[in-house]
């Protein structure tokens, strides 16, 4: 065999050598070069919808990014608050609107109207007065629109952060309220379920779910939760079964009523008020504090068929033999009901004229009608506590006799004839006006503000108090885990006693034995 030349391998050593130089020079550029001026794409947001930021070089940027540039002081004082937007089809979201004319809005019109302002809908012009002192945050808000409002306002949420490994909580932007109302009417069970199939499929493929399972992952609902529990696959019953899917039970969903399960959490209606500002808020709050009130107690809602066998037709009895008392607004089905009780001019220049607002259950538990009163600083009356006092855990204060009256009526038997005008004579008169300026505190915790102030608006509102909510729940969850314990345990179970009369009836009488408070904790 012939031998290799000795020069040829000299020159293949001296390429060899030139190759490893090479390479050597490139790895030190890439080391020294700055990738945070490069521009990041924004997860999960859909710019038809509103695409604004706060503050984007925050918001936008890794909070490694930030530590680097000097900032980890504030981002470390920022941790366990970072939520990641979890990037899904826009057939989840931003398709729903541009096809809104499929989604009803509860009634026989569709919810196009409703979507300007970034979900708020159109702009209330008030030649009466009775929106006056906040004049320009009043708004046509549909009390099934709050996915689209959340999900703008997430966008603009000063710990949002597109490296989900940092994140502490992964939202995901279904509009599943929005889709599920195309099919509740005339559709079958399996086209009600099909999204929801098609959603979690997707989901469960994704990196984020597999670091907990999907118990950090949470979603928000504009329908009641309920409307997601559809117990059997029988084409009569209401509604579909995504909060049943296996995956979904992992998750914690957020709806305008929870339901009996623990991974099923209130936060509140929208209502029409989205003041920008601490500036609009406060306005309005002192123009409720000199408002005179003519009738003792209202009531705005629709009749029922039965009427005469139900708590509802006992209130309408009782109104109408008030004697000037009371103030009914009646909100009749059809057109002309829809027309009255949807404009909140006419609901707030009852509320407002009112102390007390009476608030039985409607066609499920909870009703906006609740928000609305407190809006309007009138003292909500509750019959039942899963109206209020064992749904919204997050926004309203554990000391319920402070803001609201609890008349208990398991059932419509135990009503006995003028109850509420007795009960609500009872209240001394100091003592109705320190549970007005409770209820008048308790303004921004129960409203959304608008999303697209600049800088913010100033105050913590339902939006701030969910997210606070959610990122508490969760690190409980990743408590659990670090000691241990298995986090499915409890965190979907039902709670049969949520809500048990017994418990809130003994409360109330300890709470009003306790001396007045003078402000909202």
């Amino acid at each position: 065999m012939e031998k290799p030349s000795t020069t040829h391998s000299k020159r293949c050593n001296n390429q060899l050598w030139l190759v490893v130089l090479a390479s050597f020079l490139l790895c030190l550029v890439l080391l020294c070069f700055d990738f945070s001026a490069l521009p990041e794409q924004r997860n999960g947001i859909t710019p038809a919808i509103g695409s604004h930021y706060q503050n984007p070089t925050v918001l936008t940027q890794k909070p490694e990014t930030l530590a680097q540039k000097g900032n980890a002081e504030e981002v470390e004082k920022e941790k366990g608050k970072y939520v990641y937007i979890q990037e899904i089809p826009a057939r989840f979201n931003q398709e729903l609107l541009d096809n809104c004319g499929s989604v009803t809005p509860g009634t026989e019109h569709n919810m196009c109207p409703y979507l300007v302002n970034d979900g708020l809908g159109p702009s209330i012009e008030d030649s009466t007065g009775v929106l006056s002192n906040g004049s320009g945050s009043w708004y046509l808000t549909n009390q099934f629109i709050l996915e689209v409002i959340f999900h703008n306002r997430m966008k603009n949420y000063s710990c949002l952060t597109n490296d989900s490994s940092l994140a502490s909580a992964i939202y995901i932007p279904y509009y599943a309220g929005l889709d599920l109302s195309r099919f509740l009417w005339g559709y079958g069970a399996t086209v009600r379920d099909q999204s929801g199939f098609e959603l979690l499929k997707l989901l469960v493929e994704k990196p984020e779910w597999k670091r907990m399972w999907g118990r950090d992952h949470f979603m928000v609902a504009g329908r009641i939760s309920w409307d997601f529990r559809r117990k059997t696959d029988e084409e009569s019953d209401w509604g579909s079964k995504l909060r049943f899917l296996p995956e979904s039970d992992n998750m914690s969903m957020l709806a305008i009523e929870s339901s009996s399960w623990n991974n099923d959490y209130a936060i509140p209606y929208p209502t029409c008020f989205h003041p920008l500002n601490q500036n609009g808020l406060s306005e309005w709050q002192e123009k409720l504090r000199r408002q005179k009130r003519d009738y003792l107690f209202s009531f705005a809602g629709a009749p029922r068929s039965d009427l005469n066998a139900s708590l509802r037709g006992r209130i309408f009895e009782e109104c109408q033999g008030s004697n000037n008392l009371c103030k009914l607004l009646e909100c009749s089905y059809g057109e002309k009901g829809a027309i009255t009780c949807n404009n909140p001019v006419n609901v707030m220049t009852v509320f407002e004229n009112s102390v007390f607002c009476l608030q039985p259950p409607g066609d499920s538990y909870t009703r906006r009608s609740t928000f609305d009163a407190i809006l309007a600083g009138c003292i909500p009356v509750f019959f039942h506590p899963g109206t209020a006092y064992a749904q919204y855990k997050w926004h309203l204060p554990d000391d319920f006799m402070r803001y609201s009256v609890f008349i208990p009526l398991e059932h419509v038997e135990e009503w006995r004839a003028g109850v509420v005008n007795q009960t609500l004579l009872q209240i001394p008169a100091e003592k109705v006006v320190a549970m007005r300026e409770q209820v008048i505190r308790l303004i921004p915790r129960v409203i959304y503000a608008d999303s697209r102030s600049e800088s913010g608006p100033g105050f913590e509102d339902a939006f701030d108090l969910a997210v606070k909510g959610i990122l508490e729940r969760i690190e409980r969850v990743r408590k659990d885990v670090r000691e241990g314990k298995d986090p499915a345990i409890g965190f979907a179970e039902g709670d049969d006693f949520k809500y048990t009369f017994s418990k809130y009836v003994d409360k109330s009488k300890i709470l009003n034995e306790d001396p007045p408070v003078s402000s909202v904790d």
